[in-house]
C-alpha cells in the first residue's frame, strides 16, 4: 500500500503538512501497511532515523496512534504496535455497519462539486484497476477517505477513520486469503456513482452491503 503522506485524508490531495502532521503520517503508513508489523516495538532512534523524522513530531505521532489504539504505550517498557485481534473484527464491523451506510448518504447530499468530480474521477481509478495488492488497497483507501471528508462532518470523518485503520490492518493480514479482491474494490464504483448523482439512499444501502461483504469474506478466511 502506497498511501500518500501530503495528505491528512491520505486521498492525494496536495496540502502543506505540519512536521507533527507528516509525523503522524508516515508512522500510521508504516503501521497500516504492515511494515511494523502487529506487536512489534516503536523505536524511537531507529524510527526517526529510517523515516526522517524529528523526535518531537515522532512523540506527539506516537501519542496521537495510540489515542486511535494502533499503538500501545507501556511505561517502562516501551511503546508497541497494537496486536490484531481478530475476535474484534466482528465489533469493528458493527460499528462500520451503522456508520459506513450513514457517510455515503451524507457526502451524496452534501458534497460539493468540486468533491462530485473527484469521487467521479476515483470512479474512473476503479473501473480501471490493476490487480496488485498495492493498488488494490491504496485505491480503497482513497475511497473511503474521500467519501469520510464528503460528509462535511469532522466528528463522522475521524470516527470512520479510526475504525477504517483498524479494519484495513485486518484485511492487510488475510489479503492473500481473501478471493477476488479486486472486485471487493470495484464494488465502490456503483457506491460513488449514488454518491455523485445524489442518490443517498442508494449510496447508504450499497455501502452496508459493501461492509457485509467485507465482513463475511474475513470471517471464511480465518
Amino acid at each position: 500500500m502506497s498511501e500518500a503522506v501530503n495528505s491528512p485524508s491520505g486521498d492525494g490531495s496536495p496540502r502543506n503538512l505540519s512536521q507533527a502532521e507528516r509525523a503522524y503520517l508516515t508512522l500510521r503508513e508504516e503501521i497500516l501497511s504492515l511494515r511494523l508489523e502487529p506487536g512489534s516495538p516503536v523505536q524511537e532512534e531507529s524510527l526517526t532515523r529510517e523515516l526522517d523524522l524529528g523526535r518531537t513530531p515522532f512523540r506527539e505521532a506516537v501519542k496521537r496512534l495510540a489515542a486511535e489504539s494502533l499503538v500501545a504505550i507501556y511505561p517502562r517498557r516501551g511503546t508497541f504496535v497494537t496486536e490484531v485481534n481478530i475476535t474484534d473484527h466482528a465489533l469493528i464491523a458493527d460499528v462500520r455497519r451503522r456508520l459506513e451506510g450513514h457517510a455515503a448518504r451524507r457526502a451524496a447530499e452534501r458534497a460539493t462539486e468540486a468533491e462530485r468530480a473527484e469521487l467521479g474521477e476515483l470512479t474512473e481509478k476503479v473501473e480501471h484497476l490493476r490487480e496488485e495488492r498495492d493498488a488494490v488497497m491504496d485505491v480503497d483507501a482513497r475511497i473511503h477517505r474521500t467519501l469520510y471528508r464528503c460528509t462535511h462532518n469532522g466528528y463522522l470523518e475521524n470516527t470512520l477513520g479510526q475504525y477504517y485503520n483498524l479494519a484495513l490492518r485486518i484485511w492487510g493480514l488475510f489479503f492473500d486469503r481473501l478471493p477476488d479482491v479486486t472486485g471487493h474494490v470495484t464494488e465502490h464504483a456503483e457506491l460513488l456513482k449514488a454518491v455523485v448523482s445524489g442518490d443517498g439512499e442508494r449510496a447508504d444501502r450499497i455501502a452496508v452491503e459493501h461492509v457485509d461483504h467485507f465482513e463475511s469474506a474475513i470471517r471464511r478466511a480465518i
